[in-house]
């Protein structure tokens, strides 16, 4: 169910039908991609990292500095009143690509990882108690750590880790073996950002729940590569930045199922998500604007909006199919590089390729791309633990996006040839 009202009730609307990719279209949308590094075209391989912005996007924000550009809930005149539904436009089309029922289970914050400490200190104050477990797994992103670590200090909660395997899969039956009476929260990532394992977080959601956890899921990497739908996964929480989706630096989306934050209390205080404020006593609004003190980032939510509009306008299912086949066929290529080891084979990938190149420092690797106009990621990509599972510090991470092309892949390969070649 995609359609979102303001009740909890909303109308159904039909799927779109996905349609075949015009990549050189697309590529045009994207001005950033007509540049040149080092003499060389741009390649831009580092989309998990942050996304390039189509024009559509850049518009968008533009256009509200130059006509709507007003604070919010704080004004009766016409720029404010513009700049309001401007940013609740941009939360109705947030709820509906998540497939929430209703607008109000949409909370903006500056990213993923913002929604994470959010959800990681209210429920140091209202959920977790001594001896609770929080069950994560060996593949999350440090923004899915440390805010656990911080609630479980304060808490006295223990954390507990599920492994995966050589592949980089989960390990089913180990995850499930860990769960029990005293888990209260489960989160997981949607995608890893280290080996592209995409979790099976429908199967470990229903998993948690026959326990009673409330389940939160790290979607950074999952709404730029697969369609989400929080019904059909039956998580709590979903979280995600902007950025990553193809929308402006700075915001972000927590989704979160109605009665969960109604039960619960703020986590920050300002203007905005008040009621009544006395010097001896506040009340507090209802959500989402409990938890959105003070000015929101109201250009960057509603460039989140058109690259949303953007997305549905070249349909996501056809995006996944495009990626699927892209990221094939580059693995197919990367294998074929002497002295080059992939880290991690998930049955299920999205987005990203880890690797490392015997003899050669990863960050060297980089720099040589660098030369050649291609950027990629190198380092620890801020998931330490998954890769020391492997018995590494740091690897080489391309990553692709729907803008990319098999030509590019093609460049890579041939790039890290000649790099294996120098050995």
């Amino acid at each position: 169910m995609n359609a979102v009202s303001q009740s909890a009730s909303p109308p159904i609307e039909s799927m779109p039908k996905p349609a075949m990719l015009d990549v050189e279209s697309i590529r045009r949308d994207f001005p950033i991609l007509q540049r040149k590094v080092h003499g060389k075209p741009l390649i831009w391989l580092d989309s998990a990292a942050t996304a390039q912005k189509p024009q559509a996007v850049i518009d968008r924000v533009s256009r509200f500095y130059e006509h709507e550009n007003s604070n919010v809930h704080r004004g009766t005149h016409t720029l404010a009143e513009e700049a309001c539904d401007a940013c609740e436009r941009a939360r109705t089309r947030v709820a509906a690509f998540l497939g929430a029922f209703s607008m109000l289970e949409i909370v903006f914050v500056r990213g993923t990882t913002e929604g994470l400490n959010l959800l990681a200190a209210i429920f140091s104050e209202s959920l977790l108690r001594p001896g609770d477990e929080i069950v994560l797994t060996a593949a999350e992103h440090h923004a899915n750590i440390v805010p656990w670590q911080f609630a479980a200090k304060k808490t006295g909660a223990v954390i507990r880790v599920a492994p995966v395997d050589d592949n980089g899969d989960i390990i089913l039956e180990e995850y499930e073996h860990l769960l029990g009476p005293r888990t209260r929260v489960v989160s997981i990532t949607h995608i890893s950002n280290v080996l592209g394992t995409v979790m099976p977080i429908r199967e470990m959601t229903a998993l948690a729940k026959r326990h009673g956890a409330t389940v939160v899921i790290d979607g950074a990497q999952g709404v730029p590569h697969r369609r989400v739908d929080v019904q059909e996964i039956g998580c709590d929480f979903y979280v995600f930045s902007g950025h990553k989706l193809f929308a402006p630096m700075g915001i972000g989306a927590v989704y979160g199922r109605m009665e969960m934050w109604e039960q619960m209390p703020p986590w920050q205080g300002g203007g905005n998500m008040v009621e009544q404020v006395t010097f001896e006593n506040s009340t507090f609004a209802p959500p989402p604007k409990r938890f959105e003190a003070g000015t929101p980032a109201l250009a960057p939510a509603v460039g989140l909006g058109a690259a949303i509009d953007y997305l549905n306008g070249i349909g996501l299912d056809a995006i996944e199919q495009y990626e699927t086949a892209l990221l094939d066929y580059a693995l197919e290529g990367i294998r074929s590089v002497n002295g080059l080891r992939l880290i991690g084979q998930p049955r299920d990938r999205g987005g990203v390729i880890s690797f490392v190149m015997d003899g050669i420092p990863d960050m060297e690797v980089a720099r040589v791309l660098d030369a050649e106009g291609i950027a990629v990621r190198a380092g620890t990509h801020c998931a330490q633990p998954i890769l020391a599972r492997f018995g590494l510090e740091s690897t080489v991470r391309p990553s692709f996006a729907f803008y990319n092309t098999r030509a590019e892949a093609d460049m890579l390969v041939d790039a890290l040839r000649r790099i294996g070649c120098r050995r």
